[in-house]
């Protein structure tokens, strides 16, 4: 498999991800602002979440095009991230209509800490499968990130 096809299918991914949360967004009952303030907390789940996906596909998008090659390792690694990511729109949904409540925020930062872990395992497999310049490309890559307060 290419970089390109590994890319390709995490985009569809994550933008699957993304509709199916904005999906579970409820349209109000009412014509008035009152008929909207119930639906505040999913709102802000969703917001949160949608911001928290659109980092991560834009690192992940950037750190997949300095690689130049695709191993069984990285596929894996990949697919263990897409997994993690993919339970945000339950999460995210559940945490939301219970107005942020303990267990479903607990469970929220469960699955972004996974993610976390994740997206660390597939940047170790990245690594581990390149070269020194390539290697060197990502290094540069997290350093601008830092500098610049992204990371």
């Amino acid at each position: 498999m290419t970089r390109q096809r590994l890319e390709a299918f995490s985009d569809a991914v994550i933008a699957i991800i993304m509709t199916i949360m904005v999906l579970e967004l409820k349209v109000p009952h009412g014509a008035d602002w009152a008929s909207v303030r119930p639906l505040a907390p999913v709102f802000l789940s969703y917001v949160l979440s949608f911001v928290y996906l659109g980092i991560y596909w834009s690192n992940h998008h950037h750190m997949l095009h300095v690689t130049e090659r695709v191993n069984g390792a990285i596929l894996w690694a990949n697919l263990h991230l897409l997994f993690w990511l993919s339970l945000l729109p339950f999460v995210t949904a559940w945490m939301g209509e219970t107005g942020f409540q303990q267990w479903p925020i607990f469970l929220y930062g469960v699955v972004l800490l996974m993610s976390a872990i994740a997206y660390f395992v597939l940047v170790r497999a990245l690594l581990a499968a390149h070269d020194a310049e390539v290697v060197e490309r990502i290094g540069e890559l997290r350093m601008v990130r830092t500098e610049a307060g992204f990371l």
